[in-house]
């Protein structure tokens, strides 16, 4: 197991509790956390202007670090206000990307340039996206670029208030706030009781005190993974893998998780985690006897169709199917017509003689 790695989950088993660990960072958590209320509290006291689109925005986004289930509650969100008739437009930081400044991500873009979960999310959506560590730079050229766009969703803003955001949609998993404390002694990177307008538990129940809606995730089946960029999403169902010799591959936040679910779906895998985001330079499977080697999405996007690492017959890719509860849907076109009466109640204000 990589050394990063090792780090990250001997975090992640301190966050659980207070334990040794976790108190011996406690102070670092106090700056921290002191550090994080001064940004927020320069927009409430007017140091610092968020500014509006001009169309609603959609922020998603977790109060703890890692993988709390941010990028499949944007590809669904996105996929149910395409079904709604909407044309959503998705605007992300790119994490772990080479590039610099605002970029448009294309079905073609290289994952090392764009961030592996905002082309994840361009695939899975075909709705545009834009990258930027400015994602009020990033909103304005989605905007320009396509003004077809009737709604932003912002993956990962809610510690970005520079951007004017109209529904905020908070995720939990099964950790909600861990031991309660902010990093690094913690999870939390923002308040744990901070306002949100929609709750979603990725997890088989709710995790903290907040009413919310759960999302069902299963996995799908095993597809090649030529197949998969050529956008098969039919395979080999995982029971047909059971008695084969299998190597689980993951490069995500939390791949335990994921491994456990193909151990319940009965699949007896062997396992190679590694570091989230992980830059596949090199074949970490290769020497290994197994059959078949199974990769998650965030993954397979890093090995397009002729790279020298996607040639291996062996791969296939298990793809997450994530689905929030229909009420959570409803609730926010609920919240979303809301907004756009408010704003045409203003400008008939704004526009009424005296």
């Amino acid at each position: 197991m990589p050394v990063s790695v090792r780090v990250a989950t001997r975090l992640q088993a301190a966050w659980v509790r207070r334990g040794p660990l976790a108190r011996l960072l406690w102070p670092l958590s106090c700056l921290y956390r002191l550090l994080a209320t001064l940004r927020s509290r320069a927009y409430v006291w007017g140091l610092r202007r968020a500014e509006r689109l001009p169309c609603p925005v959609i922020v998603v986004g977790n109060v703890v670090a890692g993988g709390a289930g941010k990028t499949p509650t944007v590809i669904a969100t996105v996929r149910a206000l395409q079904a709604a008739g909407e044309h959503p437009g998705i605007v992300s930081r790119g994490y772990g990307r080479s590039g610099q400044g605002v970029c448009e991500v294309t079905p073609g873009s290289a994952a090392r340039q764009v961030g592996d979960e905002p082309l994840l999310m361009r695939l899975h959506t075909g709705a545009p996206v834009v990258v930027g560590n400015d994602r009020l730079a990033a909103g304005r050229a989605l905007l320009a670029r396509h003004p077809e766009v009737t709604v932003i969703v912002c993956d990962d803003g809610l510690q970005h208030p520079r951007l004017a955001r109209d529904i905020e949609v908070l995720v939990f998993d099964e950790r909600g706030i861990g031991n309660g404390w902010w990093l690094p002694a913690g999870p939390l990177r923002d308040d744990a009781g901070r306002r949100a307008d929609l709750v979603l538990y990725n997890a088989p129940a709710p995790s903290t005190a907040r009413p919310g809606w759960l999302a069902r995730r299963t996995l799908g089946p095993a597809i090649a993974l030529s197949a998969w960029w050529a956008g098969a999403r039919t395979g080999q169902p995982l029971p047909a893998l059971a008695g084969r010799r299998v190597l689980a591959v993951a490069g995500i936040a939390h791949p335990q998780r994921y491994f456990g679910m193909l151990r319940a779906a009965g699949v007896s895998v062997e396992t190679l985690a590694l570091a989230d985001h992980h830059a596949y330079t090199e074949a970490p499977w290769a020497g290994h006897p197994a059959e078949v080697v199974l990769l998650t999405e965030k993954d397979a996007v890093k090995l397009p169709p002729g790279s020298a690492l996607a040639g291996d017959p062996r791969l296939h890719v298990v793809a997450l199917d994530f689905e929030p509860d229909p009420h959570y849907h409803l609730a926010l076109q609920r919240l979303l017509q809301g907004v756009r009466a408010a704003k045409a109640a203003q400008e008939d204000r704004q526009w009424t003689p005296d």
